[in-house]
């Protein structure tokens, strides 16, 4: 008699360890991941009066963000700043 509240409450956090469990791994197994498709770049030689921003802004679609833009831009060709030379090549996100 005395043996069944401390079987209880041992048993009850269990259950509810289980329960939320599943509620958490569950509908991580039934979503779809999407990866994101590749990038793809072109390669331009700077000319006289371009910049990063410039050339991202050209690049960035209408409402885009430009920062976004120069920051792909920069990891993609590995920049330590954002000074360009002229008859420097960039890859640049199409």
């Amino acid at each position: 008699m005395y043996g069944q509240p401390k079987r209880k409450l041992t048993l009850m956090p269990l259950v509810a360890l289980g329960a939320l469990s599943l509620a958490v791994t569950l509908p991580a197994l039934s979503s779809t991941v999407h990866a994101a498709p590749p990038v793809t770049y072109t390669t331009v030689t700077v000319q006289p009066g371009q910049t990063l921003w410039t050339l991202a802004e050209a690049r960035t679609p209408a409402n885009g963000d430009v920062q976004a833009t120069v920051d792909q831009i920069v990891a993609a060709n590995h920049l330590g700043g954002a000074e360009l030379k002229i008859g420097q090549r960039l890859r640049l996100p199409q």
